[in-house]
Formats: C-alpha cells, structure tokens, sequence
C-alpha cells in the first residue's frame, strides 16, 4: 500500500485487512471479476474538480454498482456549478495517487461518501496504489476527519 495511506490509517486508528492485487487488475470491474469481490461491496474513490478557477476539488467515494450525480447533488454540496471527473495526470497531483488505486485516505480535500456505502457490510478501497486494496467496515470511514456522508450516488 502507498506510504502515506498506510500512515494515514494508522494514525486514523483505521481496522483493515490488507488485500493485494495484480497492478493490472486494479480497475474495479477486472478486480471484482478475478478476486470474486461483489460489485456492491467494491467501493470507487474518484477525484472530481471545477471546471472554473480557482479549481475545488473533492473525492467522492462511491459503490460500484452506482454512479456520481456530479452535476447535482456534489456541485451543490461543493457550492460550484459546473465540475467534471478529474484527469489521471490532475488526480496523481492532487491525491498523490493512480487510478485504480486512488482511495479515501491521506487527501487533502474534501471526501464525499454516498450513503449506500455506509450500508455495505465491508467495502473494498484502494490502497493508493494499484498493488493494494483495504477491506474495511463501513463505520471505519467515520474516523476521517474531513469525510461528508450524503447521497451523492445514483444507481446505474
């Protein structure tokens, strides 16, 4: 796992279990398919940035099973009209992350997290890289300082 997650959720005083993954099966669905991980416990952390200056930002953490209603429900939450899905290259530099691997620890903006995740019985985040995975209990997300819980997600 990424250095600065695994420092994060020690200091959080986060309960995981540790999974590895095959770099090239990190994107969720080839992750889901090869780990017999179900899509509703697969949780997806993804960076979301307006598209006026400044730029906000914010990390929205969402089941697999849904999609982000970026234009409602996180515009408004974030106070900004019009945002869109960050690029790789803009989540590395804001998360210090990769993609298929980018998760809710060690960030410094805000953290979004739709109310059916807090339901699941565990989810599956990354671990800042594509090599590692956390299994987590829900209620553990409670612990991050700068999370929200809300219905951002619409099923897909």
């Amino acid at each position: 796992m990424h250095e600065s997650v695994e420092r994060a959720a020690e200091s959080l005083g986060i309960e995981y279990e540790l999974l590895h993954c095959d770099p090239n099966l990190a994107d969720t669905e080839a992750f889901c398919a090869n780990y017999d991980i179900p899509r509703e416990n697969a949780a997806n952390a993804i960076l979301v940035a307006s598209k006026s200056e400044p730029k906000q930002y914010a990390v929205c953490l969402v089941l697999a099973t849904t999609k982000i209603d970026v234009n409602h429900a996180v515009s408004k939450l974030l106070g900004v009209k019009r945002l869109s899905f960050a690029t790789a290259d803009e989540t590395k530099d804001v998360t210090g992350q990769m993609i298929g691997g980018v998760t809710v620890f060690a960030l410094n903006v805000p953290l979004y997290i739709d109310t059916r995740v807090m339901s699941a019985e565990y989810v599956i985040v990354g671990g800042g890289d594509r090599s590692s995975k956390l299994k987590i209990a829900p209620a553990e997300l409670r612990k991050i300082p700068n999370a929200t819980v809300a219905d951002i997600a619409i099923p897909r």
